[in-house]
């Protein structure tokens, strides 16, 4: 077909694909739609919505999946009373890739790294997923402490001219935001701004934000001030130049690769686009890297103790599992969670909890195969609680059982993804909080471990 001949289409003001040219049809069925149903194309319907939300004609990229290839397309969505006219055009082919921020997030990803002292990621209810270490440093808590809560309990949200809170508008209009000061809460504090992008799903849903602070100039005083005492930072002030020596420069080099390995800017010959993806990868396994041993710089101090509370560990799996969604999305890879009424009652931290569990249920998707499902059984051990995650991968032999929980050990060093200190960590933080993992499998049956912790 050629890319620059426009498909049109129309949506209705339920959502439903009313009217559409044979090719945009065709795209529907592939996506699991039908003629008349729910326009089913996710970053498609995404687009249509916010136009028809904000009653104002868009013109974004988008990208549609059709068999093994992903499609680049250009979205002209125009909104009237009867619904959204759609007019579709560039209907480039292309080796499929992942989810992706939204179109923006491309263009200013590099401009967030650049500019930031550190990096944040939420999700869609504004929950942490990702932080720079030297970010809890900063706020005098343990690197992934703030995992899995507000952002709003690491800063103080302060308004932006005519009493706007940017961020709070970009949200309930899931856009790109900019000028957002804060206030750290706790730790050293200081006054940042704030500036952040919409992340897409797979399936055209809001996903969170990804977000950069950078630290404003404090107000002259005309009076001297005692100087305050910073609260002790709960990692090592190695993990805090390793995170600011080695942070900025690998995120612009993934940027970098991710924009080179799009082809947004022409052309480019495939071999080359595939370095750059090589590129970005290597890239991200070394800013995980950053972030376990920093965090292990953390746990191993002597004095570390995680903190005790009373926790539910059905619910921070159902969580872990609502952190990983997209992940295992793109692998097609099912999670079978809790059911939202069961509880397991425990006592321990709650975001080491949610780490381990996030670390747990990442492996296991990473091993399973596409199609495959993962499964979060909860099950009680005398005075101890247990969650379960079984997978359906090639599995562990009994003489790797061990390994594995040893530091900068992996099963198979040779596979690509993982540091080998995701599992020490874990074990680190089960026992320290008075719990265990462990794990059961055979090679060829999956693999099936077992996370602990006091019961309540």
């Amino acid at each position: 077909m050629n890319a620059e001949i426009a498909v049109r289409g129309r949506v209705d003001v339920q959502g439903r694909l009313a009217e559409a040219e044979p090719r945009l049809a065709a795209l529907q069925r592939a996506a699991g739609g039908e003629e008349g149903g729910p326009l089913a194309i996710p970053q498609v319907a995404a687009l249509a919505r916010l136009a028809s939300r904000l009653n104002i004609a868009i013109s974004r990229p988008a990208v549609a999946a059709e068999g093994d290839a992903d499609l680049d397309l250009w979205v002209r969505a125009e909104p009237d009373p009867a619904g959204v006219t759609l007019t579709v055009s560039g209907w480039r082919r292309r080796p499929a890739r992942g989810p992706a921020t939204a179109p923006e997030a491309a263009r200013d990803a590099d401009f967030l790294r650049a500019s930031a002292d550190w990096m944040w990621e939420t999700d869609g209810s504004l929950r942490i997923t990702a932080l720079s270490p030297a970010a809890a440093a900063a706020a005098g808590q343990a690197p992934n402490a703030l995992l899995g809560n507000p952002l709003t309990q690491l800063f103080r949200l302060a308004e932006a001219g005519e009493g706007e809170l940017p961020l709070l508008s970009a949200l309930a209009e899931q856009r790109r935001f900019d000028g957002q000061p804060a206030e750290l809460r706790g730790g050293r504090g200081g006054r940042y701004m704030l500036a952040g992008i919409p992340l897409i799903a797979a399936d055209g849903r809001f996903a969170g934000f990804r977000g950069s602070a950078t630290a404003m100039a404090a107000a002259p005083s005309t009076a001297a001030a005692p100087a305050a005492t910073p609260a002790a930072p709960d990692t090592s002030a190695f993990g805090e130049r390793l995170d600011k020596a080695l942070r900025a420069p690998l995120a612009r080099i993934v940027s970098s690769a991710e924009a080179i390995g799009s082809r947004e800017e022409g052309a480019l010959r495939r071999d080359y686009a595939g370095y750059a993806d090589d590129i970005a990868t290597a890239g991200r396994h070394l800013l995980a890297l950053v972030d376990d041993l920093v965090d292990l710089q953390a746990i191993e101090r002597p004095d570390f103790v995680p903190e005790k509370e009373e926790i539910d560990l059905a619910d921070v799996a159902r969580r872990a599992a609502g952190l990983l969604a997209v992940r295992a999305s793109d692998r097609r890879v099912r999670i079978d969670a809790p059911a939202g009424g069961e509880a397991l009652p425990a006592i321990g931290a709650f975001r080491r909890a949610l780490q381990i569990v996030v670390n747990l249920l990442a492996n296991a998707i990473r091993y399973s195969p596409e199609g495959g499902m993962v499964w979060v059984r909860t099950d009680r051990e005398g005075d101890l609680v247990a969650l379960i995650i079984a997978d359906q991968g090639k599995g562990i032999a009994e003489e790797d059982q061990a390994r594995i929980f040893e530091k900068f050990e992996r099963v198979d060093p040779n596979e690509p993804g993982g540091t080998g200190l995701g599992l020490y960590i874990a074990r680190r933080l089960a026992r320290a909080m008075g719990g265990d993992i462990s794990v059961d499998s055979a090679p060829g049956q999956g693999a099936r471990f077992t996370f602990t912790l006091p019961v309540r």
